[in-house]
């Protein structure tokens, strides 16, 4: 039996509507943990259906850390305005904004790899995996291409505040929780030290 004390828990850990925390946690057979994770695999399947909708509204948050040596812009975009002025939506756009600065990403997704800084890459890993199996070296190196550009890449990065997402789950879960799409539109990050 799933009482309200454990949906009310999963539902302020979440921010998910109380149904789909009930949901989750019947199928998990109450178990918080694997309801998690059921709640993180239908925000993917949510995000997929919604990705082909048109984004017309949006925010911009700016992070500056306290040193004041490095900053972060982020523009997060969504479909409605009504989503864009929640305060939950612009909090998102600020942690963002803060993982961007901590984290100094490159790209924003894999996508925008350039295909000659995959072609560089992929030159230094084939030379490691030389004299090995044509199909394991094969794997090898998709493996190594997906690490090497995974730790560069916003989305695919470990969420800062919480390295058991990655940015990608974070926003999927805020696609969940609003209802509609929502997408890192671009970044900047600033440091001093970088001149």
């Amino acid at each position: 039996m799933i009482t309200t004390e454990q949906i009310k828990e999963l539902r302020d850990a979440t921010g998910v509507s109380v149904m789909q925390c009930k949901k989750a946690l019947e199928e998990a057979g109450g178990d918080k943990e694997k309801a998690l994770i059921i709640l993180r695999k239908k925000g993917g399947d949510i995000a997929a259906k919604k990705a082909d909708r048109a984004l017309g509204s949006g925010a911009v948050a700016a992070y500056i850390h306290g040193n004041g040596l490095v900053g972060a812009m982020v523009e997060l975009s969504s479909e409605t305005d009504f989503v864009s002025k929640n305060e939950e939506f612009r909090k998102l756009a600020y942690d963002i904004a803060m993982h961007v600065a901590a984290s100094n990403p490159i790209y924003r997704a894999i996508s925008d790899v350039p295909a000659d800084a995959t072609a560089r890459a992929k030159e230094v890993f084939v030379k490691e995996t030389a004299g090995k199996n044509a199909a394991i070296a094969e794997k090898i190196i998709e493996g190594k291409l997906a690490s090497y550009f995974g730790e560069k890449t916003l989305l695919e990065q470990p969420f800062i505040k919480n390295p058991d997402l990655t940015v990608r789950q974070l926003i999927e879960s805020a696609i969940q929780k609003f209802g509609e799409k929502i997408e890192v539109a671009r970044f900047a990050r600033f440091g001093a030290d970088e001149r």
